[in-house]
């Protein structure tokens, strides 16, 4: 542990690329090797199940500290982060641990099913056995991940400086399902096993957004264009006659999904499709709420089925008869992709092609981007016709160019403190809009970013000078300002008081020349749902 947290402690420290890299491969190079797979799986989002919930840590943390749990409440609201917060207030200690990282995470696994009174003395036997940097990652391998700024990628870079092996074949062997309580690090990393291969997805490619203008692409003839669907980025593959179909996030998700079945049988054997699950009710494409009551499902009734089936709209091919053919030019996968797309559109129903917008002028694409919506698409992705498929996010090649987001105009009626070095300002704010006889403002939208630091301070100062009630870390405060607030999607919802859903809503700018009247309505935002 004494390796691991000096590691986390290093990168936590910089915000140099380079660095982060020198100081994973040195620890991939000197640690234990049940330990480096442990990190591997840490850093990828692979941390043991939480063994022991937050209240029970903070309630375990104030007694310990000899504080009042109030207090302790107050210090973690001032702090922003628990596993800080705990690692602060605890009594220092002179010892340190000598446990191995995978002697912990083996420990968390095996605490989960355990009493609370066995949680509790574990958790004090190690928090008083620890330095504050290891008290800290400690906590923060039973509480979150840690971020500090480690990319797959980046982790990768260092791992083939450590193995001297292809940082590529890397990214694609940390693909897929694997259990780092029960895998060594020669079986995931060093050795070649070829079933293991079987199910394997391949890193997926990553666009950026649109910087700049479109004419800055330069010649249009080099890029090909398509809509920006939105669903669940997915791989389907299918290698000896079965299926598995993987989220981006690199969740198996094939029996979430058994409408796809049909591609076994008529998809060729070594044949990987990427492409965006979406909703297809009434046989049109559906919404991302739509597709909602698919996501998270343990069971996938069959009225369910029948009420939201969903299908692939594929835009790229990834492997074609067991051939890894990512380093061919985006313009050659696209004329395979619509050769097996004729051959096979009237035998697999879920099977859906991502056309290509036809163009030769870019003012063609501003046009075309102007009706997304009407078909939902969030807007357009170019790609330059000669690109590889690539593995992470690069500049260049790929970008996203999405719709204007829709916006409108809401009042601040409650505000939170922040975390990390926010911690101190009220910044996560609650946002209404007014009734129809413009006597009440309903809530209908939670933001926290949009704007500078100076403007959170500003707007920090004020709320505490006009806040009308307390409820615990939330206060509300005196309606009066106004921001505009932009989201990328808006839909119906029970689950709200507002009756109204928005996606990803930020705020766009402090309107400090309108006034508390101006504000829109409810049936302003309404207005705005697609029909």
């Amino acid at each position: 542990m004494k390796a691991f947290a000096q590691l986390i402690k290093t990168i936590d420290s910089t915000n140099k690329t380079n660095k982060k890299v020198e100081a994973l491969a040195n620890y991939f190079s000197i640690a234990p090797e049940a330990d480096k797979v442990w990190t591997i799986a840490i850093l990828s989002h692979r941390r043991p199940p939480r063994p022991v919930n937050t209240t029970l840590l903070r309630t375990y943390a104030s007694e310990l500290a000899n504080i009042p749990l109030w207090l302790f409440e107050e210090s973690y609201h001032i702090v922003g982060d628990l596993a800080e917060t705990i690692a602060l207030v605890l009594p220092n200690v002179e010892s340190s641990t000598n446990k191995q990282l995978a002697d912990f995470c083996q420990d968390l696994l095996d605490l989960k099913p355990q009493s609370e009174a066995t949680k509790k003395a574990y958790m004090i036997e190690h928090w008083t056995q620890m330095d504050y940097y290891e008290r800290f990652v400690f906590n923060k391998l039973i509480t979150g991940g840690f971020r500090i700024g480690v990319s797959q990628k980046l982790m990768t870079r260092a791992l083939a400086k450590a193995t001297d092996l292809d940082e590529d074949i890397l990214a694609y062997k940390l693909m897929g399902n694997w259990d780092p309580a029960k895998i060594t690090f020669e079986e995931l990393i060093l050795e070649e096993n070829k079933a293991d291969y079987l199910s394997k997805p391949y890193p997926f490619y990553l666009a950026y957004a649109l910087e700049g203008d479109l004419m800055d692409l330069g010649n249009p003839a080099d890029w090909s264009a398509e809509h920006k669907w939105d669903g669940i980025r997915s791989q389907v593959i299918v290698r000896e006659n079965e299926l598995f179909v993987w989220s981006r996030g690199e969740e198996l998700v094939t029996d979430k999904y058994p409408e796809f079945q049909e591609f076994v049988g008529q998809l060729p054997n070594g044949t990987v499709l990427d492409g965006e699950i979406l909703a297809y009710p009434n046989n049109e494409i559906g919404s991302f709420k739509d597709l909602q009551t698919r996501i998270g499902r343990k069971n996938v009734s069959k009225k369910l089925l029948e009420k939201t089936p969903v299908i692939l709209k594929v835009y790229d091919l990834l492997e074609l008869n067991n051939e890894d053919i990512r380093k061919k030019p985006l313009a050659w996968r696209r004329k395979e992709l619509e050769k097996l797309y004729t051959e096979l559109r009237n035998e697999v129903s879920v099977f859906h092609l991502s056309e290509e917008v036809k163009f030769e002028k870019w003012e063609e694409l501003v046009e075309e981007r102007k009706h997304a919506r009407a078909i939902k698409s969030e807007g357009l992705m170019l790609k330059k016709k000669e690109a590889v498929y690539g593995v992470g996010r690069k500049k260049g090649d790929w970008w996203k160019w999405k719709s204007d987001p829709f916006s409108i105009d809401a009042v601040l009626t409650y505000a939170m403190r922040g975390h990390g070095r926010r911690s101190n300002l009220y910044t996560d704010y609650t946002f209404g809009l007014w009734d129809e006889n413009k006597e009440e403002l309903v809530t209908f939208a939670k933001a926290y970013s949009g704007l500078t630091d100076k403007e959170f301070k500003e707007l920090d100062a004020w709320i505490k000078k006009n806040t009308l009630d307390r409820f615990g870390p939330v206060r509300s405060v005196t309606p009066h300002h106004v921001f505009e607030i932009a989201f990328e999607g808006i839909a119906e919802s029970k689950r709200h008081k507002s009756g109204v859903a928005t996606r990803f809503p930020r705020i766009l700018r402090w309107r400090k020349d309108k006034k508390l009247e101006d504000a829109n309505t409810l049936e302003d935002l309404k207005a705005l749902i697609p029909k």
